[in-house]
C-alpha cells in the first residue's frame, strides 16, 4: 500500500469516493475537514502521523444514507424542509445538508440520543421533538463541545444563508454511520458556541427541525 505523503494528499484521496447526491466537489470537503479542525480548542492542533495516514488510507466504506428532514413543533412534526446525506469517510462522518425554510444565521445542530422527532412533555408542557432526548453521548462526556472534544453527537454548526437555505457541508471526525443509525439529527433555534456557558449545550435553545437516520 502506498504510503500517502501530506496532510493535502490524505485529505484528497477519500473525495474520489463520496457519492455526489449532492454533487459534493473535492474541494468542499477539504474545507469542511479543515473547518472541523479549526473548530478544536487552542493548543490541541490535530497531527496527522504516518501511522494515522497509513490506516486511514485503507479502503473507505461507502456507506451512505439520506435522511428526510421536517420541521418540528410543540404542536408535533410538520412539513419536510429538506434532507441529509451521511456517508462514512476515512476523516469521519461527512454530512451534507439540502434545507431550506431556517431563520438565517448560525445553528446548533446535533444528533440526538433517541430515534424520535415527536414532541414531548416537559415540566407541563409540550415541547418540540423532546422524544429525542439528549445529545448522544454515549461516552458520558461531562461537557457539550466542539465535534472533536464534546459529546459524539456535536457537530460543526449549520449556517443558514439570506434566502433561508442551508447547503453545506461538514465532518463529524469521531463518527461513522453505524454508530449513529435510528438516532435523530436536529436542528436548534439559535447557535451553538460549543460550550455549556453562558448557557447550557451551546445556546442553541428550541429545537426546529429534526430527521431519523
Amino acid at each position: 500500500m502506498r504510503i500517502i505523503r501530506n496532510e493535502m494528499d490524505f485529505y484528497m484521496k477519500p473525495m474520489l469516493n463520496i457519492k455526489p447526491m449532492f454533487k459534493l466537489s473535492a474541494l468542499t470537503l477539504l474545507s469542511a475537514v479543515i473547518a472541523v479542525g479549526c473548530s478544536q480548542t487552542p493548543n490541541t492542533e490535530a497531527k496527522i502521523t504516518t501511522h494515522e495516514m497509513t490506516a486511514s488510507s485503507a479502503t473507505p466504506s461507502n456507506s451512505t444514507k439520506v435522511v428526510e428532514v421536517h420541521a418540528v413543533s410543540a404542536a408535533g412534526i410538520g412539513q419536510k424542509i429538506g434532507a441529509i446525506q451521511l456517508q462514512d469517510s476515512p476523516q469521519g462522518l461527512v454530512i451534507q445538508t439540502q434545507l431550506t425554510q431556517l431563520t438565517t444565521g448560525e445553528h446548533g445542530f446535533h444528533i440526538h440520543e433517541k430515534g424520535s422527532c415527536e414532541p414531548a412533555e416537559k415540566e407541563g408542557k409540550m415541547t418540540a421533538a423532546l422524544a429525542a432526548g439528549g445529545h448522544f453521548n454515549p461516552q458520558k462526556a461531562p461537557n457539550h463541545g466542539t465535534p472533536n472534544t464534546g459529546h459524539l453527537g456535536d457537530l460543526p454548526v449549520l449556517t443558514v444563508d439570506a434566502q433561508g437555505n442551508a447547503n453545506t457541508t461538514s465532518v463529524a471526525p469521531r463518527l461513522k454511520l453505524a454508530d449513529v443509525e435510528g438516532l435523530a439529527i436536529m436542528v436548534h433555534a439559535g447557535g451553538d458556541n460549543y460550550s455549556d456557558a453562558p448557557k447550557p449545550l451551546g445556546g442553541g435553545g428550541d429545537r426546529v427541525a429534526c430527521g431519523i437516520i
